[in-house]
């Protein structure tokens, strides 16, 4: 296969900055034209007896996987070839290895890595396989792609997952589930589960209430209760010398105003006053604009 590079080497780069000398991309340091062939670009069949694993390989393949990848060659066939140095040493594949020995297979598919240096495959074992790690599922897509196989009655087994995690991708959605789980993130989010700092049953709110009775208020009656039993400060005297507290309904808004004489309901003033001529019709405004 030829490979042509793009004439990038310029005195000024692409995004108009001079190339250092050493510094230029990888694509400006390599010539014009590379004949390079590709593992890939032959697939070869080679006696299991010839392939040996790389005794320092970085990743550990339980029984339990294997039988995995052997299920999945069983079912679908051979679909990705060993990649193995010219030697026969495994680069890449060291699972599919153990499932062909599971299986009795005498003949595998491979790959050579030709003009390799022991260095370059040792890099690629790595990359390899974390490469892979650093890719993410769309757990949405995954869940309609795996309810389509299940619905099909394939074998779900084959992809890898355990049953419960199977049962769970394809258990239907419980909103309560999703807001009990919400409020399990917001207790760990924000260290205490979520409402508890407003209790008035425990906590700072019940000593704040002993201090309250300890300084003899009654903080169940209410300000307006308190004001009338207590009286007024000093400028807050009303009609007839009554603090205009005593107006104030126990949760701390103001009595609707009566008229003295009707007992009907009236407009009051800002200390709960009836405003006069509020009982005859037109007068209330003249007297309020007044």
């Amino acid at each position: 296969m030829i490979i042509r590079g793009r004439n990038c080497c310029r005195p000024k780069g692409p995004a108009g900055y001079v190339l250092r000398p050493g510094r230029a991309p990888i694509c400006c340091r390599l010539p014009m034209t590379i004949e390079k062939t590709w593992p890939a670009d032959k697939v070869e069949r080679w006696p299991i007896a010839d392939i040996r694993p790389y005794a320092r390989n970085t990743k550990r393949h339980p029984p339990e996987q294997v039988g995995q990848i052997a299920a999945v060659i069983s079912e679908l066939g051979w679909t990705t070839p060993i990649l193995v140095d010219e030697s026969g040493e495994i680069i890449a594949g060291h699972g599919r290895y153990e499932a062909a020995k599971l299986l009795d297979l005498d003949e595998v598919p491979v790959i050579v890595a030709r003009g390799w240096t022991d260095d370059q495959a040792r890099a690629y074992r790595i990359a390899d396989n974390k490469l892979a790690e650093n890719a993410e599922w769309d757990e949405d897509l995954l869940k309609l792609e795996i309810g389509d196989l299940a619905a099909a009655d394939f074998d779900t087994g084959l992809l890898g997952f355990s049953s419960d995690e199977i049962d769970a991708m394809l258990a239907p959605v419980d909103p309560k589930a999703e807001q009990r789980a919400s409020h399990g993130r917001l207790s760990e989010r924000f260290g205490v589960p979520p409402f508890s700092v407003l209790s008035a049953r425990d906590g700072r709110w019940q000593e704040r209430k002993r201090s309250w009775l300890g300084l003899g208020i009654q903080s169940e009656l209410g300000r307006g209760a308190l004001a009338k039993d207590h009286g007024a400060s000093a400028g807050e005297q009303g009609e007839g010398g009554r603090s205009y507290r005593s107006k104030v309904a126990p949760g701390g808004s103001l009595m609707p105003a009566r008229d003295p004489k009707t007992g009907k309901i009236v407009r009051s003033d800002s200390r709960g006053r009836p405003v006069k001529g509020t009982g005859k019709k037109g007068k209330g405004r003249a007297n309020a604009e007044a």
